[in-house]
């Protein structure tokens, strides 16, 4: 896929999943095998700024990663590094991403035309 710009939506998603994690101090964390839940940050790339984000734990000890803003140009392949304050928690390998922003937004406005179309039927335009 070649996006039309550097910014371009398609290049943004906010979730993704990656395979059964290395934990590095406890594996998992405590709070996140308590709370199936942990707020934490991420990164993909050695330079990148941290991003926040809400790990899930799955089942086979995978994550889904849920970033509180949508990151650019995520893919498969990489890995995702933990961190909670300076300390390194673990890291997983990228499997799966959720829609890009792109999709997303094509469905909003899908939806939205759609709720107008039945306003329509209900109500035609006079």
């Amino acid at each position: 896929f070649k996006a039309p710009s550097r910014d371009h939506p398609a290049l943004y998603r906010d979730l993704l999943r990656t395979n059964r994690v290395h934990w590095i101090a406890e594996e998992p964390p405590a709070e996140l095998v308590r709370e199936k839940m942990m707020e934490c940050h991420f990164r993909f790339r050695h330079q990148m700024a941290l991003v926040p984000c809400v790990l899930t734990l799955n089942q086979d000890g995978s994550v889904w990663v849920t970033l509180v803003k949508p990151a650019r140009a995520i893919t498969p392949g990489q890995f995702a590094v933990f961190y909670k304050g300076d300390e390194c928690l673990g890291s997983g390998k990228i499997l799966r991403m959720g829609p890009s922003v792109y999709t997303l937004q094509q469905g909003k406005n899908r939806e939205d035309s759609l709720k107008k179309e039945e306003i329509d039927k209900i109500q035609p335009a006079t």
